[in-house]
């Protein structure tokens, strides 16, 4: 399945690949469901609030690879685009085609944005947790944790295509 181009935004090029609206609409019915019948609320509370943590994924997503294009800009390699739903739900950066071979530490300074960045927001949702009214704290406590574990601290879990990954390949040379 090729992704569509949405075009350029910030010189970028934004990509959309076919699995997103299907993953994002799982997403969205398995919030349903663990709010509703998890966490026994009402369902049109559940529906809302599911649909707030769907938006607040894509929104922690686009926050997460924001850390990757202004480390790599700063490292002077920059990212030339973003393909949004790699595997449905997540995203993956698309470097120039024609860029030369890089030391192993710009790799590693872009690689590590994404998660500093989602740190960082993992850190406000932490300290905005004890304002978040009611049933919406579950909200807060979904999205945090998202932000901590699939955004953040999967930065030590080396997979073929992570930010740990990256960093194990360019950490061993």
């Amino acid at each position: 399945m090729k992704p569509t181009h949405l075009g350029k935004l910030f010189n970028l090029h934004i990509d959309l690949h076919p699995l997103t609206w299907p993953a994002t609409l799982f997403l969205w019915f398995g919030l349903i469901a663990a709010f509703h019948y998890g966490l026994a609320l009402p369902l049109p509370e559940a529906l809302l609030l599911a649909l707030a943590a769907t938006l607040l994924h894509w929104i922690s997503l686009l926050f997460h690879h924001l850390g990757h294009i202004i480390a790599a800009r700063l490292t002077g390699y920059p990212i030339s685009g973003l393909i949004l739903g790699t595997f449905g739900l997540l995203a993956r950066d698309l470097y120039p085609t024609g860029e030369p071979e890089l030391a192993p530490g710009i790799h590693i300074r872009r690689a590590l944005g994404g998660p500093l960045a989602s740190a960082l927001l993992s850190l406000f949702f932490f300290l905005l947790l004890p304002l978040w009214p009611g049933n919406w704290h579950w909200l807060g406590l979904v999205i945090l944790l998202e932000n901590l574990f699939v955004f953040t601290l999967q930065v030590f879990i080396p997979l073929s295509f992570n930010d740990g990954g990256t960093l194990m390949k360019y950490l061993r040379r």
